[in-house]
């Protein structure tokens, strides 16, 4: 079992940054992959960038790449998502989520999710 707890939303003015974290508990079997996705209010769930644990090869959607950075830190079993020059776009819950390395940028790749935390950016 594996635990992912997000952390570091909040209320934003645009073109303000903000850094998400996400940290894992618990026995993992395997962490392959490691990822980020948001949904907005009435939208479906979609990729925002993603990290392959072992080398820290990373992958972004196109509409936050050059914006947000991905990255963790091994000894504290910790993700993060620095975002800048943040949105309004870009409000939304962002998940946590843990899975292999098959398609990353899908949903169904991912096994383990966290709650997500709220990002709000306004005008």
């Amino acid at each position: 079992q594996v635990q992912l707890v997000e952390s570091g939303g909040g209320l934003v003015q645009a073109g303000d940054s903000l850094r998400l974290s996400c940290a894992a508990s618990g026995r993992s079997f395997s962490r392959d992959s490691m990822a980020w996705f948001r949904q907005a209010p009435g939208k479906e769930r979609e990729f925002v960038a993603c990290i392959r644990w072992s080398s820290g090869t990373t992958y972004y959607a196109e509409s936050v790449k050059g914006r947000f950075t991905l990255s963790r830190d091994n000894a504290k079993d910790t993700m993060y998502l620095e975002m800048n020059s943040l949105k309004p776009d870009d409000t939304a819950v962002y998940y946590c989520a843990s899975g292999s390395w098959l398609a990353p940028d899908k949903e169904k790749n991912y096994n383990y999710w966290g709650q997500g935390t709220q990002v709000t950016v306004s005008s």
